[in-house]
């Protein structure tokens, strides 16, 4: 990846020991972990200890490979919210329970009792958030949403959602609202350029791919519509170290 953004992730040292205690609860040695997201034993362990900064594509592995959403290692820059809740409220993501009766009952999610709304604002300054080099994610609700990814994104100059050929795909439909630079993104055969103002909206069984050849960053509201509930998307191979694209937000 070209031309990545070089601020360090905020509360960056909290994830690599979330990873280690997810494998270890599993009892999934290094080893295996490491074979199943296409990558050396020595760069787990020097991750888990925050000695190597993996790209946000490795997360994504990473978290495919645990069963983990990202949620579950997304922080909120202590700085700007100090050590606890800004809006004080206590607000929780939906329960593990509430999930997994969302993903029993995938093709009605009418019968599922929607997780109550507890804060229904989310102050700019102390959104959840995950950053690595050249892209940027911050979670725009309060809490975990099971039913949409609901996101702001930032893709530095140079950088990329994976490889040309390695495009992703997997269950829902994505909708992108561009505010500032410009975003290339490719769908299928089709190219579209995204200025500030433009939006776009594809099945995300579709390969597709997010870049920025651009010299400025791009900002932008992404939104991601039926993830979890989308059995199409049980049958996508699982991504590679160097996807970078949108995770898997809800826990």
């Amino acid at each position: 990846m070209d031309g990545p953004i070089t601020q360090p992730a905020p509360a960056a040292d909290l994830i690599g020991p979330a990873i280690r205690s997810a494998r270890e609860a599993q009892g999934i040695s290094l080893r295996e972990l490491a074979r199943r997201i296409g990558v050396s034993p020595s760069f787990v362990s020097q991750l888990e200890r925050n000695k190597a900064n993996a790209s946000v594509g490795t997360l994504y592995a990473l978290v495919e490979a645990l069963g983990l959403s990202l949620d579950e290692l997304m922080v909120k820059d202590s700085a700007s919210v100090g050590d606890t809740d800004a809006a004080g409220d206590g607000s929780q993501p939906p329960s593990a329970a509430f999930v997994d009766q969302v993903r029993g009952n995938s093709q009605d999610v009418r019968i599922a009792e929607w997780p109550p709304v507890e804060a229904p604002m989310q102050p700019a300054g102390s959104r959840a958030r995950v950053q690595f080099p050249g892209v940027l994610w911050e979670r725009l609700t309060r809490a975990a949403d099971p039913f949409v990814e609901f996101l702001h994104v930032e893709y530095g100059p140079g950088s990329s959602s994976c490889a040309p050929d390695n495009m992703m795909r997997h269950g829902g439909r994505e909708y992108g609202y561009v505010i500032s630079g410009r975003i290339s993104v490719q769908v299928g055969f089709d190219r579209y350029e995204l200025s500030p103002g433009d939006a776009v909206t594809f099945d995300s069984m579709t390969p597709h791919r997010l870049s920025n050849p651009f010299d400025e960053p791009c900002q932008a509201v992404w939104v991601v519509v039926g993830r979890r509930g989308d059995e199409r998307g049980r049958g996508a191979p699982t991504p590679t170290a160097d996807v970078t694209h949108l995770p898997s937000l809800p826990a």
